[in-house]
């Protein structure tokens, strides 16, 4: 097949994945085409909670106009019973003749095994094609399995004057309605927020999407709270049993503390070293199976990620507000170049009155 359709099916094939980002964790959001005589015969992507994969999905859909058909997956087909059957065995049952897959899985219980099982039964199989975009896509998938933590997102909102917030931490909004929706939109394709327990405490924020239709893709809260000081009374405490929230507390925290915010709802985990080292709190979340952590809030947070190089991607907005000297700084007792710098820029655009920068790990 000509290289352009390969680019073709296999970027459908992306487009489709990128439906299930933030709600298929532990596993990750694949999107997988069924094509024959040039022709889309079936598609699918993981549905929520990481089952059926994708590849099940566009075999159902395809039926029997799959036997002798290619198939392109953003993600190798796996090769062990999990809670589902192998999909490199379905994929052999369905008679297909060739698999294009983007990636060989970094998972080490399929790592190269599902395209061996595939080549073993006689179908042809192809790896790398739209595999940088791949890469992209199964970032969260791809750190989790081979760091044993999540692909952290920071995002900031900065006024023109380098802030991040009003004197006194007042509550300012800094980023207009455009941008705002574009970080509903990171929310939703997030497994997880975090903030510490500063931010809570200034702005009382609901964490949640927004956006019209889409509360059910907000993502698991996360609040970094050594002593358990969360407010009972706070929005995320009055939602807790509407939209998870994890507490990152320390060891040392109160037993009684604990117990009244899991009797409104909280799941409250304790780290040894929560708020002064940040490793350990990605290693306990990931071993609860979040792959994509988006960090919101606050300052303090962010510096802290920036400073121990645990940032893969950062969402800049730059707004053209003034908030003046006395203002917070967007990071805390660094300057917003110990960020840019260690980063390499893939994007910047305009959204509404705002501009929007996009860094990623060199």
């Amino acid at each position: 097949m000509a290289q352009s359709n390969e680019a073709r099916f296999m970027a459908l094939a992306l487009a489709l994945g990128r439906r299930g980002l933030g709600r298929t964790w532990p596993n990750p959001a694949v999107g997988a085409v069924i094509v024959k005589d040039g022709i889309v015969v079936g598609r699918g992507w993981t549905q929520p909670g990481g089952r059926p994969h994708a590849e099940i999905e566009a075999l159902r859909r395809a039926g029997e106009a799959a036997r002798g058909a290619t198939l392109y997956v953003t993600l190798e087909p796996c090769s062990h019973q999990g809670k589902s059957p192998p999909c490199a065995d379905a994929i052999v049952a369905a008679g297909l003749s060739r698999v294009v897959s983007a990636l060989e899985d970094p998972n080490p219980e399929v790592a190269g095994a599902g395209h061996a099982r595939l080549r073993a039964a006689g179908i042809a199989v192809e790896v790398g094609v739209g595999a940088e975009e791949a890469r992209r896509d199964h970032a969260g998938h791809i750190r989790r399995m081979r760091d044993g933590r999540p692909h952290v997102t920071l995002k900031l909102a900065i006024s023109a004057d380098g802030k991040a917030g009003a004197a006194g931490r007042r509550p300012v909004a800094i980023t207009g309605a455009a941008a705002r929706d574009r970080v509903h939109l990171l929310r939703a394709q997030s497994d997880a927020i975090m903030v510490g327990i500063g931010t809570v405490l200034a702005d009382d924020p609901m964490l949640t999407c927004r956006l019209p239709g889409m509360a059910a893709y907000s993502p698991v809260r996360i609040v970094l709270d050594r002593t358990l000081r969360l407010p009972l009374g706070s929005r995320l405490a009055l939602s807790a049993r509407d939209v998870p929230v994890w507490v990152i507390a320390g060891a040392m925290a109160s037993p009684a503390l604990e117990e009244a915010l899991r009797e409104r709802g909280f799941l409250v985990l304790r780290a040894a070293e929560a708020n002064e080292r940040l490793e350990p709190v990605l290693e306990l979340i990931a071993g609860r199976g979040i792959t994509r952590l988006m960090v919101e809030g606050g300052p303090s947070l962010a510096a802290s990620f920036v400073a121990a190089d645990l940032v893969d991607e950062a969402v800049l907005f730059h707004s053209p507000k003034v908030l003046g000297a006395d203002g917070i700084d967007a990071l805390d007792g660094l300057p917003l170049t110990a960020l840019t710098q260690s980063l390499r820029q893939l994007a910047s655009e305009p959204v509404g009155a705002d501009r929007c920068d996009v860094f990623e790990r060199r």
